[in-house]
């Protein structure tokens, strides 16, 4: 039987938490333990955004892509509501493609911190319309999302229908 949208939205709740405590710690190591790692943010627009992705982005991503894999099955959050992500047919994900599914659904996340890392570069200028447009794509993702997580007979969101994958209750 498939997950309801609101045991996902549970479980991932359950994960931000844990990734809050996550962030939490980063700040502290960023901000009072190794201050200079702040110079990487203040410097070239690829450097700052290359290093938000090596501390926030890619830790998070490979905590997801682990426990939702064959390897760890479940996140924390999704062991606690009792749910699981498994392929089409109901097998246990392969590491690639949950991959693939991890980067689907943090998209609209690493798109975000595209965009912000250039709003903050130019400042008081003018905001090319290109920004506009991934701004609206951010959006337009986010409830593409949430409403097929919603609205579809399998309870799947956007990225689960791409990477032919669903979640379950255990």
């Amino acid at each position: 039987m498939n997950a309801s949208f609101l045991l996902r939205i549970k479980a991932f709740m359950i994960d931000y938490i844990l990734i809050l405590c996550y962030l939490v710690i980063l700040f502290i190591f960023n901000v009072f333990l190794f201050p200079s790692l702040q110079d990487y943010f203040k410097g070239s627009l690829l450097v700052a955004q290359f290093t938000g992705f090596l501390m926030v982005t890619l830790p998070v991503s490979l905590y997801f892509i682990f426990c939702d894999s064959s390897i760890g099955k479940q996140s924390l959050g999704k062991k606690r509501v009792g749910i699981r992500v498994v392929g089409s047919d109901g097998e246990a994900l392969s590491f690639l493609h949950v991959t693939f599914r991890t980067i689907l659904k943090f998209l609209p996340w690493e798109l975000s911190h595209f965009l912000v890392y250039r709003l903050v570069y130019i400042g008081d200028g003018e905001v090319p319309i290109i920004y506009y447009l991934i701004g609206g794509l951010i959006y337009a993702l986010m409830f593409a999302y949430i409403l097929t997580a919603i609205l579809t007979k399998r309870k799947q969101s956007l990225y689960d229908i791409i990477a032919k994958t669903q979640v379950v209750k255990v």
